[in-house]
């Protein structure tokens, strides 16, 4: 019999005859990969990071919520929510050397629940986003013609209600109530081949799919060789997507009617931070933007050297990621303030977001300009590459994480390159449902539910209480300090502790009411049939669902009557077992041995 004293204060103790603990301890064997530089790490991240939404997303928000007061509740939340959850995740990743899940079964395995629900995150994720991709490049192979294509009605898939944008030309807004323009027509009837509705998913748009192939084979061989390959192409994929705004931003700051589009991107209205629409924006751009939550930070981050100063890098990173953001404001709106100029109308009736912006609005915008086919290309690429960073970090992050729970079998390379052909092909075929002629319902459904805010703000609040209150928030300062030589600014753990849990808590509360009120629409029109919604609730709870679901779990398998697991058994669920830390906390008498994990001879002692 051997007896667990867990607090002194509490004066009781339990004993458990041959108690063994829920958790096995095993010592790592196998070398693992390094970032060959830091430079690698910083453009991995930032391949990550700053992506689409950057682009298409934030821009949009900024003038929708009040131009330059926007930045008001977005600097707030970067600071209490955004830069200490990147923070957090990055740190973990480097202290443990471990991706996803094996991150928080070995800082506290009773949240280990968190890195299965943010790698289901991680894949639903992969699956959809690259579809975008493939829109991408059937626009970008149309666009090396002598005319673009979604200029003109003269094409098999216009119909006779298109009607072609001109200069000056009011008409196309105000005079045809039941037209379409060429644009529009040309990506929905030639690209999408769009149909009625979800429940009428159609057949295959073979072009689509072959596109849809072209980037998933990208992605493979990005990526095949782990961080050995994907360290030497961040170099030019991470760097291009500057390389280009910085062109199109010159040019959209050349051209005429530019000056009012930036003063309608930026012009304050501060009566809109009344609304609660308005915070709620600011706090899912952050979320979405810095990637958080998902646990590829942290997978991004076990590949760093142990001491190198990740601290500085995150604040680093976080600057040049809002910054970009900031920066793509004025090259998308000096753009849209061309065409309204162009076309006599106000630019809010030209502004779009997301795949509106980068398929409808920007393609009419480059239509008017003189070399159209030369900008509409520089733009496709750099939509393609934004999106190729992000996705084959995606991949990088789930190739990671399952190769950490089963080192000694894909430490091989072959069998490592068999996971990633295995994910890859699976992506693919699931990805086919998309590129249907109703699969931008099924896109839609997995942008909303799959990825979606409310998931994230439950994997925000559980991160932080268990890092802030579990595990400790200045136990992990003092692992922080242990790699970078010194303690952080403290307002970091008191966010981990207190502030970003409880604006979490507030946001949470606040999206499941609007949620709950305003179910999805497609084009705030068209309602999908109850198994549509169905799917989505699927998606959103088949990720959350796995944190408790893994407590009960972890619970279950411990020794002892649920009241001693309760009260006395605890501490032995919460076990910290990283690299670097000496000593389980656990006394000899304790259910388990003193270990000590030293993590240059990678071996455990007794």
């Amino acid at each position: 019999s051997r007896c667990l004293h867990i607090n002194n204060n509490m004066k009781m103790s339990a004993c458990f005859a041959d108690m063994e603990p829920p958790f096995s301890i095993e010592p790592k064997t196998h070398v693992r990969d390094q970032w060959a530089t830091k430079m690698e790490f910083i453009l991995a991240v930032a391949g990550h990071i700053v992506g689409l939404g950057n682009v298409w997303r934030f821009p949009y928000l900024c003038y929708k919520n009040g131009g330059g007061v926007f930045f008001i509740p977005y600097v707030l939340f970067l600071f209490t929510c955004g830069i200490p959850l990147f923070f957090l995740e990055t740190s973990l990743g480097q202290f443990t050397s471990q991706g996803g899940i094996t991150c928080w079964r070995n800082m506290c395995p009773l949240f280990e629940g968190l890195g299965y629900g943010s790698q289901v995150v991680v894949l639903y994720t992969g699956v959809y986003y690259i579809v975008i991709l493939a829109w991408t490049f059937l626009y970008l192979f149309s666009s090396f013609r002598t005319e673009l294509p979604w200029v003109s009605c003269n094409n098999s898939w216009n119909t006779v209600a298109c009607f072609e944008h001109g200069h000056n030309d009011t008409s196309s807004f105000h005079l045809y109530a039941n037209t379409t323009s060429s644009v529009v027509q040309f990506w929905e009837r030639r690209i999408l081949g769009l149909s009625n509705g979800i429940d009428n998913i159609g057949s295959v748009r073979w072009d689509l799919a072959l596109c849809l192939l072209l980037a998933w084979v990208l992605c493979y061989f990005y990526i095949w060789n782990g961080v050995k390959s994907t360290g030497k192409v961040v170099y030019f994929t991470a760097t291009f997507p500057y390389v280009m705004l910085a062109v199109l931003l010159v040019r959209g700051l050349t051209l005429p009617g530019a000056k009012d589009g930036i003063l309608f991107y930026l012009y304050p209205d501060p009566s809109r931070l009344a609304d609660p629409e308005v915070w709620m924006d600011a706090g899912s751009q952050i979320f979405y933007s810095y990637g958080v939550c998902t646990g590829v930070l942290t997978s991004l981050g076990s590949y760093n050297k142990y001491n190198n100063n990740c601290y500085r890098d995150c604040i680093y990173l976080c600057l040049l990621n809002s910054l970009t953001s900031f920066v793509a404001g004025f090259a998308i709106f000096s753009v849209l303030g061309f065409m309204a100029k162009e076309q006599n109308v106000e630019i809010s009736m030209v502004a779009e977001s997301g795949p509106g912006l980068a398929f409808i609005a920007y393609p009419r915008a480059v239509a008017l300009m003189p070399l159209p086919q030369l900008w509409a290309i520089f733009f496709l690429f750099m939509i393609i590459f934004l999106g190729l960073d992000s996705q084959f970090v995606y991949q990088e992050s789930l190739v990671t994480t399952i190769s950490d729970m089963y080192p000694s079998f894909f430490q091989k390379t072959l069998l490592r390159r068999l996971l990633l052909l295995t994910i890859c092909a699976g992506g693919f075929l699931v990805g086919l449902v998309m590129v249907t002629e109703g699969g931008l319902y099924v896109f839609q459904l997995f942008d909303y539910y799959a990825c979606s805010g409310m998931t994230l703000l439950f994997f925000a609040l559980l991160q932080s209480i268990c890092i802030g209150w579990v595990y400790g928030a200045d136990r992990h300062y003092d692992n922080v300090k242990d790699m970078i030589g010194y303690r952080p600014w403290p307002f970091m753990k008191y966010c981990w502790r207190y502030i970003t849990p409880a604006i979490c808590t507030v946001s949470f509360t606040f999206l499941f009411s609007v949620i709950k009120h305003k179910p999805l629409k497609f084009n705030n029109t068209y309602e999908y049939p109850w198994w549509g919604y169905a799917f989505g609730l699927f998606f959103t709870l088949s990720s959350t669902l796995l944190v408790p679901l893994w407590m009960v779990y972890a619970v279950s398998i411990t020794p002892g009557t649920l009241k001693q697991v309760n009260i006395l058994n605890f501490e032995i669920i919460l076990l910290i077992r990283h690299q670097g830390w000496e000593g389980t906390g656990v006394s000899d008498n304790g259910v388990l041995p003193l270990l000590s994990y030293t993590r240059q001879t990678n071996s455990f002692e007794n």
